[in-house]
């Protein structure tokens, strides 16, 4: 009986110790609540009755630990926190574009009313002031919005240095725990450090946190974390080390290298990276905000450049032609740091109309046995063309060899669009220097006896190449069969474009046969006659030298507000704004709706892993009592068994 007792306080005391270990761990983060497993001793043989029971022995402090659960909610809150990071990332984009007020749409439409108030006035220097400066608080508004989105880069590239040293940190603390549990473990016979296991899981949860993580318990229970595509960050009591290094293809971003055996940091695909802030901060940056910069700089370099060509067709207050109005920026090859050879290229836009807003990488491989550029488009890994050789044409580029010579396996990364919104600014800012006339004036004689009138006349870039030097009198002849018009410079061949659409072309010097409605385009020049003419009536055409009150090429700038000028013809400044502000405003509910779903997912296995694993103080305490009772009551044993003693002693006197 006192064996029987003891055994039974001292299995008592345990629970006590280990139920009170419990209740000061209720709040403690990641704790798991422990129990004491209690065995019966085993029974006493003897001859007459059988077994009497030796009372009961501790055998093991258990943790209550799901592992399957543990791994869920590890998982869960990877992909929340992953989420989580994009959603507060891209909300700063869309709040950006979005905007009512300073967004780039009012301005460009305050713009145009500028461009408006100059075609309606085209003599009012007032008038043309406030179009320069509406123009410039549009280009300010480009760059402000280059401004803050350069400024999200390298914020993501700080979080993203941030996030190494953590990463790096935890594995080092996971790989000292590691070893910690295998000498403890050994020298305790194989029992588990319950705390220890507990510190480890919380690590690992922190860890996940950050980046993805995939978990694996080797022979000793040691934890083997990888990351990525299976890159070893602990093994054992080893961790390994991670590097924030500036990109080798792209030097305006930093990513995450893996220091190998030999201390060198070999560089990470951005894409192998999922899961955790690390995660949400790289899918943000490669799926988000490289697109929204090339799709600003897109907008901005098709409105330079439309722009400032129709511009250049007109003539300002002083007669002089028109100049570029805008600034334009030039698109960007990078080489990649690691390339052998030395080749410079040199990009160009070939039309601007044709831009994506992607970005595109060079390689120079070796195609059975052939040299050759291939050129891939970044946006759906497609590969857009393969060259023998530089110059290259694609997507609105051209491609040079501006020096050097490549090996193979060298790269380079195109960035047609990602400046151009940094980069425009308004190159006019002399009122009487806007173009807003055009450099010719049509008109009918006088003494005209028909109906026959000229249509104000129109220019396009290839009027740049040969202007009109003097006056032309284009003279109807009805003497002819058909009837005719004469006087077209003598070195220029003549297109017809009938009203039905059809055209005619007429060699330099050939006779031009009249049609009533019909648009004569020479030396890029195109101007519309109509009506019936009498034998003899003549037409002119001359240079525009005193265009103050002419506001033809300001009426051709403000067709350009609604002219299809991007994506292939397809959209217009505005159209390509609204797409932009809706793809961003799409991603973002969608990314914030998955986000709560995530989060909501994450409560309840949350939930359910702390049912198996959480302290509950309710039920703690009545542990409390009931271990307090089963101490009392085993005292009591240890008590009667010694009355029971005193009393034998006592009859043996």
């Amino acid at each position: 009986m006192f064996f029987t007792g003891l055994s039974g306080l001292n299995a008592a005391q345990a629970a006590l110790v280990i139920t009170g270990h419990n209740t000061a761990n209720v709040n403690t983060p990641g704790y798991s609540r422990q129990m004491v497993q209690v065995v019966s001793s085993g029974g006493i043989y003897t001859p007459s009755v059988g077994f009497f029971g030796s009372g009961a022995q501790v055998i093991d402090v258990s943790r209550s630990y799901d592992q399957f659960l543990t791994s869920q909610l590890n998982q869960a809150q990877s992909t929340n926190q992953s989420l989580a990071t994009y959603s507060a990332q891209i909300n700063q984009i869309n709040n950006l574009l979005a905007n009512q007020t300073t967004g780039l749409a009012p301005m460009l439409q305050t713009m145009f009313k500028g461009v408006q108030a100059v075609a309606n006035t085209p003599a009012d220097p007032a008038a043309r002031q406030q179009l320069i400066s509406s123009a410039q608080a549009l280009a300010n508004q480009f760059r402000t919005m280059s401004g803050v989105l350069n400024g999200l880069n390298a914020n993501v590239n700080d979080q993203i240095s941030g996030s190494v040293d953590q990463i790096n940190t935890y594995a080092t603390q996971i790989a000292s725990i590691n070893k910690q549990i295998s000498l403890l473990s050994n020298a305790a016979g194989g029992q588990a450090p319950n705390d220890l296991l507990d510190q480890r899981d919380r690590l690992v949860n922190s860890l996940g946190q950050l980046v993805a993580t995939k978990v694996v318990v080797q022979d000793g229970g040691q934890y083997n974390v990888f990351i990525g595509t299976g890159q070893t960050l602990v093994l054992g009591d080893k961790a390994s080390t991670l590097k924030a290094v500036t990109s080798a293809a792209d030097p305006s971003r930093t990513s995450v290298a893996l220091v190998n055996a030999a201390g060198v940091a070999v560089e990470m695909q951005d894409s192998v990276i999922t899961g955790g802030s690390l995660g949400g901060l790289m899918q943000f940056r490669n799926q988000t905000l490289g697109d929204a910069q090339n799709s600003l700089g897109r907008m901005a370099i098709a409105l330079s450049d439309s722009f400032n060509a129709q511009h250049k067709l007109g003539i300002d207050l002083n007669g002089a032609a028109g100049q570029d109005f805008f600034s334009q920026a030039s698109p960007a090859a990078i080489a990649n740091a690691r390339n052998t050879g030395n080749l410079v290229i040199a990009p160009s836009f070939s039309d601007t109309s044709q831009l994506t807003t992607s970005d595109y990488r060079v390689d120079y491989v070796n195609v059975a046995g052939t040299p050759q550029y291939a050129v891939t488009r970044l946006s759906d890994n497609k590969v857009v063309g393969n060259y023998a050789s530089l110059p290259a044409t694609f997507d609105g580029v051209s491609l040079k060899a501006a020096s050097g010579t490549p090996q193979i396996g060298d790269s380079f990364l195109v960035q047609p669009t990602r400046t151009g919104a940094r980069d425009l600014t308004v190159t006019v800012t002399d009122p009487a220097k806007v173009a807003a006339a055009s450099p010719i004036v049509t008109g009918k004689t006088a003494g005209n006896q028909g109906s026959g009138v000229i249509s104000a006349g129109k220019v396009d870039a290839s009027y740049l190449a040969t202007p009109l030097a003097a006056a032309l009198t284009l003279k109807y002849d009805s003497t002819t069969a058909p009837p005719s018009l004469s006087g077209f410079p003598v070195t220029a061949a003549v297109t017809v474009t009938n009203p039905d659409g059809t055209t005619v072309n007429y060699a330099a010097g050939a006779a031009v046969s009249y049609t009533d409605g019909a648009s004569y385009s020479f030396n890029g020049i195109t101007a519309t006659i109509s009506g019936k003419p009498v034998n003899g009536d003549t037409f002119t055409v001359e240079p525009n030298t005193a265009g103050v009150s002419d506001g033809s090429n300001i009426l051709a700038l403000g067709a350009l507000q609604n002219k299809k000028t991007m994506a292939g013809g397809t959209a217009s400044y505005t159209d390509a704004y609204g797409q932009l502000v809706s793809t961003i405003g799409n991603k973002a509910n969608q990314i914030t709706i998955a986000n709560t779903a995530q989060t909501s997912l994450a409560s309840q296995i949350k939930a359910a892993q702390q049912s198996v694993s959480g302290v509950i103080q309710d039920e703690e305490t009545a542990h409390l009592l009931m271990y307090n009772q089963m101490y009392q009551a085993n005292a009591k044993v240890i008590q009667t068994a010694s009355t029971m003693f005193d009393a034998i002693l006592g009859i043996a006197r």
